[in-house]
């Protein structure tokens, strides 16, 4: 449906849960977006659906068909958002890669470790603000990645195949306690083979690759 059906005073989410239909302009934003609710119908529900329930409890608070909706989204609603437009899915055997990348050892998990990519851990994009910045990539671009950790997953992964599989389980993880520390930044163009010069010198810029922040002795 075209962005103009949408309703004056009525937010987007609210438009789709009470409706089941997207909002949708003539761009290349929505157009991932549609292309990410084809691939992964469930996830985006589930977080539609999450978005809905916080809005209805504004309404209600608010009076009847109003949304005060304020600067304060909340946790969830941050959380939801953030994965729905920047978000990745890292798949992995098992926690090694996760633990070193969240604590920010780019070297160690995206250069020594590169032979691992695509047996050990393989990665989605999701969000398709993500995937918009992706048509003109540059250095920084940084997507924040929800762990799927499974000693059984098979790797390379068979991606359309495997859509259906990680998109329940993907949206199993999403619960009205979600927040934005489940997720773990890194620069997207850091994955092996993302990026034609991955030497040394480019995990060490500081400006894309940032440093694990060091808490003062005393704190």
């Amino acid at each position: 449906m075209q962005q103009a059906s949408l309703p004056a005073g009525e937010p987007y989410e609210a438009y789709i849960g009470r409706t089941g239909c997207v909002p949708t302009r003539d761009n290349l934003h929505d157009f991932f977006n549609a292309l990410v609710w084809l691939g992964f119908p469930q996830t985006k529900a589930r977080l539609n659906q999450l978005q809905f329930k916080q809005l209805q409890k504004l309404a209600l608070e608010s009076g009847p068909g109003a949304y005060r909706v304020g600067n304060s989204r909340g946790a969830l609603r941050d959380a939801a958002t953030i994965f729905d437009e920047n978000g990745m899915l890292f798949i992995a055997r098992d926690r090694e890669l996760v633990n070193a990348l969240i604590d920010r050892q780019w070297s160690t998990a995206l250069l020594e470790c590169k032979e691992q990519f695509g047996r050990s851990y393989d990665v989605i994009i999701f969000g398709h603000a993500l995937l918009e910045k992706l048509v003109r990539p540059y250095a920084a671009i940084t997507g924040h990645c929800l762990p799927l950790i499974d000693p059984s997953f098979t790797l390379p992964l068979a991606r359309v195949a495997a859509h259906a599989e990680l998109d329940q389980i993907t949206a199993s993880l999403l619960s009205p306690t979600t927040s934005t520390a489940v997720f773990f930044p890194v620069p997207v163009l850091g994955f092996p083979g993302w990026h034609p010069t991955q030497d040394a010198a480019f995990y060490e810029n500081e400006v894309v690759f940032r440093l694990a922040s060091r808490k003062k002795v005393g704190q």
